[in-house]
């Protein structure tokens, strides 16, 4: 999936706003029909260490920007008011596409601005389909994503794990799966969507040489992760 530039207000907009308007996302819906933008967080109770004090959004374009402020108790007992910032972008599916008989992987290549300008040589990365939920449960959304990438419309998934991969910053829970494929899952051309400016090339690579791939031409994390796990414990390691 990708992301949707925009301009959009902040909180920092309502001085400018005549007669205190409302703020997009936080009491009048924003671009994407949101509102209480400013809740999350607010009332968790699983971490007896953690009280939440103050919520802010930073942004609300395609996706949320938060900076969070809450009291948090250390180990050796005191408590300290610490902030952070997290970015809200939703959560995601990705999913192998795997043939045992032929030991091929089906994978993906397309740009990725965001790696292009952190020093990517031309941010074009291989990597497994995937995508964002958007509202549909985790295998639903990536038979989705399977078939626009790939053009493979696939059977029965395995639910490999769901792994929080940047729990620094990003809320993003992505939840792992495996499916295999053939000739007889072919249902179209895949690329991706045009109308959301997606230009995606499949591309199929033996198991070996992918592996072989990881830290040179495979940067991508997820794509590793399913990777390894096909070859450790995966299908390739079962076969």
């Amino acid at each position: 999936m990708t992301e949707e530039p925009a301009s959009p207000a902040t909180p920092a907009d309502q001085a400018e706003r005549p007669g205190g308007a409302g703020i997009p996302g936080l009491d009048v819906p924003d671009r994407r029909g949101r509102t209480g933008l400013d809740q999350a967080g607010r009332g968790l109770t699983g971490n007896p260490r953690v009280n939440v004090l103050d919520v802010r959004v930073l942004t609300s374009n395609w996706f949320v920007t938060r900076s969070t402020t809450f009291d948090f108790q250390h180990s050796d007992g005191h408590v300290s008011v610490e902030e952070r910032e997290t970015y809200d972008r939703g959560d995601g599916a990705c999913i192998l596409l795997y043939n045992v008989a032929r030991r091929t992987v089906l994978l993906s290549r397309q740009f990725r601005f965001p790696a292009y300008v952190n020093g990517h040589p031309d941010g074009n990365l291989i990597e497994v389909a995937a995508g964002l939920l958007d509202d549909d449960a985790p295998e639903q959304a990536i038979r989705r994503e399977a078939e626009e990438e790939t053009g493979h419309t696939i059977g029965p998934v395995e639910h490999v794990f769901d792994v929080f991969m940047s729990p620094g910053s990003v809320t993003e829970r992505l939840h792992f799966f495996a499916a295999p494929y053939d000739e007889g899952t072919r249902s179209g051309a895949g690329g991706g969507l045009q109308e959301e400016g997606e230009d995606i090339e499949a591309l199929e690579l033996g198991i070996d040489e992918a592996l072989a791939m990881i830290g040179t031409d495979i940067v991508d994390a997820k794509t590793i992760m399913l990777l390894q796990w096909s070859a450790l414990t995966g299908p390739f390691a079962r076969a």
